[in-house]
């Protein structure tokens, strides 16, 4: 069988510091796709929709492992998109104004029709709410900095600002706040939870 260390291959997009933040350029990435408005620790929708993405990854996964071609690879961390059209939702902690967009990268090895027979499989063994709400897309964030939280998700705010901090002496801010969930939350202590900032830039002078 041959085996696939996808996170090896994406090492410097999924390994940060947490004293210095990282400027870096990321290139165009498939990934699954939900979208949801709310607060993730109350609404259903929030759940649900992480539900239906690991499932999914891990089905194309054991698809690719058990079929013809004999490949294994890791499935890659949860990440998530996060915004509002009112920006003081995020000052004010009204979460449910908050907007997301949670995602699995999918290695190239991980085709579209693999996906698809993924999702098929998925949607007639488990009837997931969340599963027709799936997309399979290509995100490109290009220039960003990335910085690593080692804590509980309440207590990011320093480091977004040492990381927003990093990228005013860099060029301005553009895109959604991004976040790269390193930890299984539910083994680990809210204090170990690792979680890597990323934040897209426009470099001063471009554009």
């Amino acid at each position: 069988m041959l085996k696939i260390d996808t996170k090896k291959d994406y090492k410097h997009l999924y390994q940060a510091s947490s004293r210095t933040p990282t400027p870096l350029d990321v290139p165009s990435l498939r990934y699954l796709m939900i979208d949801g408005q709310g607060d993730p620790n109350t609404t259903p929708a929030y759940a649900q929709a992480v539900e239906a993405l690991f499932s999914v990854s891990y089905t194309a996964r054991f698809l690719l492992k058990k079929g013809p071609r004999a490949i294994d690879y890791a499935v890659m961390p949860l990440e998530g998109l996060w915004w509002s059209d009112d920006l003081s939702a995020f000052e004010r902690n009204d979460r449910s104004r908050w907007q997301w967009t949670m995602m699995i990268m999918q290695p190239d090895i991980a085709d579209d029709a693999t996906l698809m027979q993924a999702i098929a499989d998925v949607r007639r063994k488990k009837a997931l709410p969340a599963i027709d709400a799936l997309r399979l897309d290509t995100f490109t964030e290009g220039s960003c900095a990335q910085l690593l939280h080692v804590g509980p998700f309440s207590e990011e705010g320093p480091t977004i600002q040492r990381l927003h901090d990093f990228i005013a002496t860099q060029g301005t801010l553009r895109g959604k706040h991004h976040e790269i969930y390193l930890s299984d939350i539910r083994r680990a202590a809210p204090e170990r939870w690792k979680t890597i900032i990323r934040q897209p830039l426009q470099p001063h002078g471009d554009g």
